[in-house]
Parts: C-alpha cells; sequence; structure tokens
C-alpha cells in the first residue's frame, strides 16, 4: 500500500518546534494590522446621538407604527433616512433646508445646478441632479473603512436646485455664482451638483468673490475645458479659461488630471501652454501611481494657495463604468483609482467641490449617478477623517449678503411675463 506523498515524508519526521510551526503560518496574517480589524474596533468609538435624535424625530413626525410592528421605532409615516426606497429624495437624504438663509447651520450644502445649455453634443445632464438625489438614498452615512459616518461627524444640508434659466447661458451663470457665493459666505461647504461643466466657471467664481484669498482648482477629467470659446460661446468646454481670468484664481494653480484620448481640441491645448497651467495625462497616472499623483496634483494646486476647489467630471472614469454622461471617452479612470484620488485631495482640505456631466437619459440602472453619489461621500468622508472639514471658513473675508425677495416688490417694479401673468 503506497501513502500520500505528504503522510509518506512526515512518517519519521521529527516534531516541530514552535519557531517552525509559527512559520509555517505565514497564511495566516496577523488580524490587527488589517483594515478590516481597525474598521471594527473603531465603530465602536463613533458616537450613535444623531441615529437616536433621528428616530425620536420619525416617530414624532410619522406617528407611531401598527399594532403589529415590533420595531418599536418604525413609524406610520416614511421620514428619515431608513426605508431606503421611500420618502423624499434630497441626497442621502439630509434635511431640505427650504430656507436657505439657514444653509450656515450646517457643515455643508448641497445644491443643484441643473443646467445643460452649454453642451455641445448629448444634452440631459439638467437631470444630473435629480438623478444623483435618487440614487443616494441607496447609501447610509457610514463607511465601515474610514470608520466614518456622516450623520455623527458633521451635519450636511440640501438646499435645493438654482433657479437656472433654459436657453440662456450668461443668464444661469449670474444666478449660480449668486447661490454660491450665499452658500460660501454663511461658511457652509457649497456641494454643487451639475449640469454640464459650464458651470465649473460661475462656481468657482461664486466662491472667488467671497475672498481675497488665492484659489487653487483640482479638475478631473479627459477633457482639458480651456479654451475660450466654443461654438462662439462660453460652453462645457470653456470653464477654465474664464475661471483662470479671475484675479484670485491663478491659472498656475490650475491642475487637470486624467486627460487624454481623442477629444481634448487643440485650442484648449494651445492655452494650457500659454497659461502654464498643469496637466497629468492618464497615461501619467498609469506610471506615476496613485499617491505620486495625488502628491503632485496637491503640491501644484497649493503652490502658494490658500484653498482648494475640487471638479469632478464624471467622464474621467472609463464609459464603460459611466455610461450616463455627455462626452463618453474610453480609456479613463477605474472607478477605485478615481475614488482613491479623490479621497487623497480631499483629504488636505477643499472649500468646494461640484461633480459635473452626469446625464440620467443615457446612464444605466443609475450607475453613473451612483458613481457620482460616491465620489461625494468619499470626499466628505476624508475631510472627516482628516479634520479638515470646515478649514476653509476663517479665509471668507468678503462675505456676501443677498436681500431676500419681496413678491409684491418684485411685482409692482419688474417686468412679467406672459406666463408668470396666467400664473
Amino acid at each position: 500500500m503506497f501513502l500520500p506523498l505528504d503522510r509518506r515524508t512526515r512518517r519519521n519526521r521529527p516534531p516541530a518546534d514552535a519557531a517552525t510551526r509559527e512559520s509555517r503560518r505565514r497564511h495566516h496574517p496577523d488580524l490587527s494590522k488589517l483594515r478590516g480589524w481597525k474598521s471594527m474596533q473603531a465603530e465602536a468609538g463613533i458616537p450613535g446621538d444623531e441615529w437616536d435624535k433621528e428616530r425620536r424625530w420619525a416617530l414624532r413626525m410619522g406617528l407611531t407604527g401598527a399594532d403589529s410592528i415590533e420595531d418599536k421605532s418604525i413609524p406610520t409615516f416614511a421620514r428619515g433616512e431608513l426605508p431606503h426606497y421611500a420618502g423624499i429624495n434630497t441626497f442621502l437624504k439630509a434635511p431640505y433646508t427650504e430656507d436657505v438663509t439657514e444653509v450656515g447651520n450646517y457643515d455643508a450644502t448641497v445644491l443643484g445646478a441643473p443646467f445643460d445649455g452649454g453642451t455641445t453634443y448629448r444634452p440631459g445632464t439638467r437631470f444630473g441632479p435629480q438623478g444623483i438625489r435618487k440614487i443616494s438614498a441607496l447609501y447610509t452615512p457610514y463607511n465601515y473603512e474610514l470608520a466614518v459616518d456622516l450623520r455623527e461627524q458633521m451635519s450636511l444640508c440640501d438646499a435645493g436646485d438654482i433657479f437656472t434659466i433654459p436657453g440662456n447661458i450668461e443668464k444661469t451663470f449670474d444666478q449660480i455664482s449668486r447661490a454660491c457665493a450665499h452658500v460660501f459666505s454663511t461658511g457652509s461647504m457649497p456641494i454643487i451638483l451639475g449640469g454640464d461643466h459650464s458651470i465649473g466657471f460661475p462656481t468657482v467664481r461664486g466662491i472667488a468673490e467671497c475672498t481675497s484669498k488665492t484659489i487653487g482648482i483640482v479638475h478631473f477629467d479627459r477633457h482639458a475645458d480651456i479654451q475660450e470659446k466654443d461654438l462662439d460661446e462660453r460652453m462645457h468646454t470653456t470653464p477654465w479659461f474664464h475661471a483662470t481670468n479671475l484675479p484670485n484664481v491663478p491659472a498656475k494653480n490650475l491642475v487637470q488630471v486624467g486627460i487624454g484620448g481623442w477629444q481634448v481640441p487643440r485650442e484648449a491645448v494651445a492655452v494650457a501652454r500659454e497659461r502654464e497651467t498643469n496637466i497629468i495625462t492618464m497615461s501619467d497616472v498609469e506610471k506615476m501611481g496613485i499617491d505620486r499623483t495625488a502628491e503632485m496634483a496637491l503640491e501644484m494646486a497649493w503652490d502658494g494657495a490658500d484653498m482648494v476647489y475640487l471638479s469632478f467630471d464624471i467622464d474621467c472614469i472609463d464609459c464603460g463604468f459611466v455610461p450616463g454622461t455627455g462626452w463618453p471617452e474610453p480609456g479613463g479612470f477605474l472607478p477605485r483609482e478615481a475614488l482613491g484620488l479623490v479621497s487623497r485631495i480631499a483629504a488636505e482640505g477643499i472649500c468646494g467641490m461640484e461633480i459635473v456631466e452626469v446625464s440620467p437619459p443615457y446612464d444605466t440602472s443609475d450607475i453613473t449617478a451612483l458613481m457620482a453619489t460616491r465620489v461625494i461621500v468619499d470626499a466628505l468622508g476624508s475631510m472627516v477623517a482628516a479634520g479638515k472639514l470646515g478649514a476653509h471658513g476663517g479665509l471668507i473675508d468678503k462675505p456676501v449678503e443677498f436681500p431676500m425677495g419681496d413678491y409684491d416688490a418684485a411685482r409692482d417694479g419688474a417686468r412679467w411675463t406672459t406666463s408668470a401673468r396666467k400664473g
């Protein structure tokens, strides 16, 4: 009878000593060194007061549940985060600040910019804020790996959408700048849901007018978006030409990450060369790796700057993962790469951010909008973990204040359209 090889070779082997046995356990790592183990322990240190407060609020607002419901924290009417498929779709089911004078009570404010009048190919990004908010209900405010609970460790509100003007890009820009200036002046960090990328200029303009400090920009995209005009207008291909014309937004602090492919106009390249901006291509990222890319981007964006703004075009990610966008381009970031870079950039602190070019009419199963949501919550989570959320507050030295509306005065002193008179 032949014994199996392992049994035959062990027949006359002397008993292994402790050191030998330990060396054979190489495939059993020290669990205390794993991120999963550390995150599990860290969860115990996160408070639960805000979650309890929400449960109490939901019961008070939504009535007690039916007698057959055993979990007595469940109300009759859906209120708050749960269930994910019900309720009113604010971003991450954050409180809706219908009165925008109250946004200063929150660390960050979400506002939609539903505008696609700057689109030069496929429209549909005017539905971007709606799509992002809808799928954001799928998420909870807690991230296991970061050991962060946004509900407990920061305050977030949703101020709804900016009133954009279809067909008039300049009036829409004025509206967006005014909205961003209002939110930023209160100290709350604006998070803008686009909309096409033309909104990059008015968002930065709104922030820049509230401070004399220098602003750097980290821009994720496959396209340079820095030519002066496109089709004789300021479009979604032009935001950074006009943003870097602002006196406190120098071109040397514009860092564009992920640029490349067959959709970068030569007009944009000429401007980037003339203004000496910073472009990191996808090939560069692939060669350098995520850590080195983030290090370089941060070094250039923060060089002499006092704060940094984050602009994330969803089409920087390979179009196989984000089909719902107006300018899909193969060869972009993998989702994990993009999220890793965003987290590292945000961990140093940002004064505001935008997510643009999500086009729900072209989306599949909401996966593009879901990715946009993930970019935002990862940025917030990284800032919270690093203690950087709100760091820009002390740099707001020129806050603006806009008057509250008066309907009677507006009616008496303004022109009214036919549709308004009929209403």
